[in-house]
């Protein structure tokens, strides 16, 4: 932790990995590990009937802690992430430990089963984090990460067909900032396609995105936030739009899509969700989250508009959401470890390898 103090925003903005030490990985690979060993408390999904009581690791033997599916798919990603690039982590056998423990034939057999039956089960989140956690696995140039990903083949390629069956055919968008956040589904799974080289379904991704998105004008953002929120529409939109268009035509249509962004009452989507470390409901905690994912995906907008104006503004904010959420993150209280690790990870190594590859 005290690394995250010695160095400061513009550091952790950069995206890059090479100041992260030894506490600081130990910190970050913490919440993850207890999370998903932790079965319950668990979100419990609607019951059919006095007979549909399963139990989490029946039904989920790799991903069934976290208190939900998702969480439990990104604290996955969190730990391999860490593993590919950190090669003297010092948890690392630990990880490796209860991964190999966890990645097994049957067990991942038994998570394809039953989208089975359950077709719509985590669309869209729990699929676009499973999408980059996959993807993690092409980048990881090692044996055992090639093991694994052969495991887990036949759930990825469930998981892309659901995502071209279900997903990409829908006629519009739905722009919330929870789970079922269009924009944030198809920026995940656009890297994903990058990263394998799946060209036909990069394709698809990126004609979806232009058909929701392209004309989007004068977004509304100072209604945000609009509940529980953990991502912006406006800003997770962006960023989704600067990974499809080229840096020009992106620029033109950020400004459109935002013209006022700096000036007020527009300027209050650069501001950080004030947090009270005090708060026991769960809000403040998606706040937290959601100064995350402003943070980074600001950052990323940025990059894209050169040295405008707009692009400096959204730095400066970047670092004030930063400053406000990064050591909050790192709560005992588990309504937050279960998934904030994840967020600040993908914070700090956005620019390590597939997040918003050939940008």
């Amino acid at each position: 932790m005290d690394a995250l103090q010695r160095n400061g925003a513009t550091t952790i903005l950069s995206g890059h990995a090479d100041w992260i030490d030894a506490e600081l990985l130990s910190t970050l690979s913490e919440y993850p590990l207890d999370s998903i060993n932790t079965e319950y408390p668990h979100f419990a999904r609607s019951v059919d009937g006095p007979d549909d009581m399963v139990q989490p690791s029946e039904a989920h033997p790799v991903f069934y802690g976290s208190f939900d599916w998702h969480s439990a798919v990104h604290n996955h990603w969190c730990l391999v992430r860490q593993l590919r690039l950190f090669e003297d982590h010092p948890e690392a056998s630990a990880i490796v430990s209860l991964l190999e423990d966890r990645f097994t034939r049957e067990k991942i057999v038994q998570e394809a089963t039953y989208f089975e039956d359950n077709a719509s089960f985590e669309k869209p989140y729990g699929w676009a984090w499973f999408l980059r956690f996959v993807a993690e696995l092409h980048l990881w140039d090692e044996d055992r990460a090639a093991a694994w990903r052969e495991m887990f083949e036949p759930l990825e390629r469930q998981i892309v067909e659901l995502f071209e069956r279900e997903f990409l055919t829908q006629e519009r968008p739905f722009r919330v900032g929870t789970h079922t956040n269009s924009a944030f589904a198809l920026a995940f799974a656009l890297d994903y396609a990058r990263v394998v080289a799946d060209d036909a379904l990069e394709r698809a991704i990126v004609e979806t995105s232009r058909e929701f998105f392209l004309d989007d004008e004068d977004y509304p953002v100072e209604y945000e936030p609009l509940g529980w929120d953990f991502v912006s529409p406006a800003l997770t939109e962006a960023d989704l739009m600067r990974r499809v268009l080229d840096r020009e035509a992106f620029q033109q249509w950020f400004e459109t899509f935002s013209p006022a962004i700096t000036d007020s009452p527009y300027d209050s989507l650069l501001q950080p969700i004030d947090v009270d470390a005090d708060g026991d409901d769960g809000l403040e905690l998606h706040f937290v989250g959601l100064n995350l994912s402003k943070a980074w995906s600001m950052a990323g907008i940025a990059s894209a508009l050169d040295d405008q104006p707009t692009a400096e503004a959204l730095e400066q904010a970047a670092q004030r959401h930063i400053e406000q959420s990064v050591e909050p993150a790192f709560t005992d209280d588990y309504a937050g470890a279960h998934w904030l690790s994840s967020f600040v990870l993908y914070v700090l190594t956005r620019n390590e390898g597939g997040i918003a590859p050939n940008q």
